[in-house]
């Protein structure tokens, strides 16, 4: 197998089109179109829907891309050790990410990485699990601990704090508790308990013993979204539940601290768009610090 060929692939499936594709190369569309061809025959299976408006991924398309994705990582890493790494900051990189944090500051910010380095393409998938980053499932993950195992290059991103809120029309409808003890006498969301993947989102056994919520979420934006409601009361991210005004921080005292962590495989260390990304994070986290604690 060609590794041009690859390489060609790669870059009509990140735009979609021959013509851009041919155009960012620096090839003639014909011969790029003809080289994926090739691909196809030499592999016996076909990879993109040609149409006229632009190219589609067939389902074995998308199976090859995650493969050539791989061998891509591979070839930049051997440039790199060979001192032969293209400058540029081009490809795909995907961020896993919990939800909340994903969702309420990421997504808003990212843009701007992307207006800075066009030639990037970037995947964010902010849900509640965690990311297998040797089975390539992401490119950098953010995870809530340090790992302990694995070739992972980790660095704190920050620390986060969280606390107890109500919604102010529940809280005048329904007063607010005085303590822990009569906060138990009070409707509670919390996690799906056999959902929650890593011991750090356990935030209920730091305020009682047994949380026993009576609305369970399993992503901490719908459970801003419940408290926000008035359907309880809830353990927030204080810098997610300080941009709705209808939340009130209740128990002051009662406060859970966290931190999020930024983790790529050990391969990856040579990559010039990983490095990027990994660095505009901490930049980001860096510039509104004050939002985390």
């Amino acid at each position: 197998m060609d590794w041009d060929d690859v390489r060609m692939f790669l870059a009509v499936a990140r735009t979609g089109q021959i013509l851009s594709a041919s155009k960012r190369l620096g090839v003639n569309h014909a011969t790029l179109s003809r080289r994926v061809t090739t691909l196809e025959e030499r592999l016996k299976t076909r990879l993109l829907v040609r149409r006229t408006n632009g190219c589609e991924l067939t389902a074995e398309g998308e199976t090859f891309l995650h493969a050539a994705e791989r061998m891509e990582t591979e070839m930049l890493r051997a440039q790199a050790s060979l001192g032969q790494l293209d400058s540029s900051i081009a490809g795909t990189v995907r961020i896993g990410a919990p939800d909340g944090f994903g969702v309420a500051f990421l997504a808003p910010r990212l843009g701007r990485l992307i207006k800075r380095h066009p030639e990037l393409r970037i995947q964010l998938v902010p849900v509640p699990r965690s990311f297998s980053l040797s089975q390539r499932e992401a490119d950098i993950a953010i995870t809530l601990e340090r790992p302990e195992q694995g070739r992972l290059v980790s660095a704190k991103l920050t620390d986060y704090t969280l606390g107890l809120y109500a919604s102010r029309d529940y809280l005048q409808a329904n007063g607010a508790p005085d303590d822990v003890e009569t906060l138990k006498e009070h409707p509670r969301i919390g996690y799906v308990e056999d959902l929650v993947f890593t011991a750090s989102l356990n935030f209920s056994s730091a305020v009682m013993r047994s949380w026993d919520a009576g609305f369970e979420i399993s992503t901490a934006t719908g459970q801003t979204e419940a408290v926000r409601s008035g359907a309880g009361i809830g353990i927030l991210h204080d810098y997610i539940a300080r941009q709705y005004p209808e939340l009130i921080r209740i128990l002051p005292d009662v406060s859970i601290e966290r931190a999020y962590w930024t983790t790529y495989h050990e391969s990856a260390r040579d990559l010039l768009r990983v490095r990027t990304v990994v660095d505009f994070l901490q930049e980001l986290v860096s510039d509104d610090r004050r939002m985390f604690l």
